[in-house]
């Protein structure tokens, strides 16, 4: 059975560019094993313009740890982004896997400073 895997990305910064890669990511990653999501793409084109779109998304976002939609979340990028901060607290929250797919070695760092300071 195929897993399906929430990938998390930076947007900020240029936004174009940011989500430019986090489609050449789901294209890479894509098979019949596994099974990107990004669901934040997809939102930015019609909530983007909506009062409270952003608050929207979140809300919506968090439903794919709630109910388990997704097996992993897998983060990405040159550093962790607060909304990649959100998503890995559901997916502790939630007991869900995060795996650093990123191959910079400031983002593990990263990762490992954020998870103690969730536990202190």
């Amino acid at each position: 059975m195929a897993k399906i895997v929430f990938i998390a990305h930076p947007i900020t910064g240029d936004i174009k560019i940011n989500l430019k890669k986090v489609i050449e990511i789901c294209k890479k990653v894509h098979s019949l094993e596994i099974i990107p999501i990004f669901p934040s793409y997809v939102w930015r084109k019609y909530l983007g313009s909506v009062s409270g779109g952003a608050e929207i998304a979140e809300h919506s976002t968090s439903y794919f740890f709630k109910k388990k939609i997704i097996d992993e979340l897998w983060l990405y990028g040159d550093f962790i982004s607060a909304g990649m901060k959100k998503n890995i607290k559901l997916a502790i929250k939630y007991d869900i896997p995060i795996i650093v797919k990123s191959h910079r070695r400031s983002v593990h760092d990263e990762y490992k400073e954020f998870l103690e300071t969730m536990h202190s």
